[in-house]
């Protein structure tokens, strides 16, 4: 038994490099001839229960291991094919029938012993799954609650998930379609298949997730949400510290709401750093919304409109009325007469630095005051 065993472990450790280095040498050697023994002792009473407690565990061990299964089956037939020549050099001496008996029984065994670690071995699999899932979930809460803990650092999530250490980070928030059927099906697999690491969580209401994206994958990532989205999703500006996760969660959120409801679309909030100051504290953007620009939304509904569209063309193109113009199907000094209305209005000038960043707050406010005004309805 021991020559035997020790030829099929020369074989394996030579032709596996797996097994160099996943599984230790002694293990590998235990292993080999602790299923060599349970297959004598199949040999020698073929008619009884075979025990297949042994390639079970080896099964476990090698799922353990991540040592993938077709090696784990290939070091098996190694060792029923020692097996075999061993008694085709025995029969040289014995009868021909008792080679053909044996050799019945052998390939039986064969079999069983294969479909026994097969077994043992997917089912540990599966069980490693969702333990790495629950994990998985556990560490995106931490994150998105800002409750790391105080011996796990941010940093440390981001390496038990993967994360690239110089990636911009995204947050996703989409509503689910039922009670806990995730509007994004199968979101991570086919992420991971474009080269996005993410991780996800889903609740009763909503699948939310954090993406670690390279230079340049932002764009891809939006294309195959869209592609898949069967509900209002959100996405929050790039950010790089995990720390701002909770942040940028609220920011999806935000983006999610803008959407009307019962609309399959997604949404990215602006990457501008003052439309995520404003979303910050709803009520006091709109407050200052309603400071700034208050005269001109006591205006009747279609001058009001118009004013409000004409100044955000202005802001869209730059300040350049001409631009403005050809967007809105204007002359533009039809554009130069609104915006004068404007001034006159709220006391705000457009030459002035300190007055047009108020109006550009106020707008932003407005904009998401609509979003929320369109969430509570």
């Amino acid at each position: 038994m021991s020559r035997l065993t020790d030829d099929v472990v020369a074989k394996t450790v030579d032709t596996m490099e797996v097994y160099r280095t996943a599984v230790p040498h002694e293990e590998l050697r235990r292993a080999v001839e602790h299923n060599l023994r349970f297959v004598v002792a199949g040999l020698r009473a073929p008619g009884s229960p075979h025990d297949l407690t042994a390639p079970q565990e080896t099964g476990r061990r090698r799922a353990y291991q991540d040592v993938p299964l077709p090696e784990v089956l290939r070091v098996y037939r190694l060792a029923f094919a020692a097996v075999w020549d061993a008694l085709t050099q025995h029969a040289r001496h014995g009868s021909l029938d008792t080679l053909i008996a044996a050799s019945t029984a052998l390939w039986r065994l064969a079999d069983e012993h294969a479909i026994a670690v097969t077994e043992a071995y997917r089912a540990t699999t599966a069980e490693l799954l969702s333990e790495q899932r629950q994990r998985r979930a556990a560490l995106v809460e931490a994150l998105f609650d800002g409750q790391a803990g105080v011996e796990v650092s941010p940093w440390e999530i981001a390496k038990l998930l993967d994360f690239r250490p110089d990636s911009d980070l995204v947050v996703v928030a989409a509503e689910n379609t039922g009670l806990a059927e995730a509007g994004l099906p199968r979101v991570e697999q086919r992420l991971a298949e474009r080269g996005v690491v993410s991780a996800w969580r889903l609740t009763p209401t909503l699948q939310t997730g954090v993406a670690s994206l390279r230079h340049g994958q932002r764009d891809e990532l939006l294309a195959l949400l869209r592609d898949i989205v069967t509900s209002r999703t959100g996405v929050s500006p790039p950010y790089q510290a995990l720390r701002d996760t909770p942040r940028a969660l609220h920011l999806a959120g935000v983006a999610l709401a803008g959407i009307p409801s019962g609309r399959c679309e997604v949404r990215a909030f602006s990457t501008s750093p003052l439309a995520a100051l404003i979303a910050c504290d709803s009520e006091e953007s709109q407050r200052v919304a309603y400071q700034v620009l208050g005269a001109v939304l006591e205006l009747p509904a279609e001058d009001r409109a118009s004013l409000l569209e004409t100044l955000n063309a202005w802001f869209d193109h730059a300040g350049s009325a001409e631009h403005a113009a050809q967007q809105l199907y204007c002359h533009p000094n039809t554009v130069r007469y609104r915006l004068r209305r404007i001034h006159e209005l709220t006391g705000r000038s457009l030459s002035l630095p300190f007055h047009v960043a108020e109006l550009a707050t106020a707008l932003q406010a407005l904009r998401l005051g609509a979003d929320h005004a369109r969430k509570e309805r």
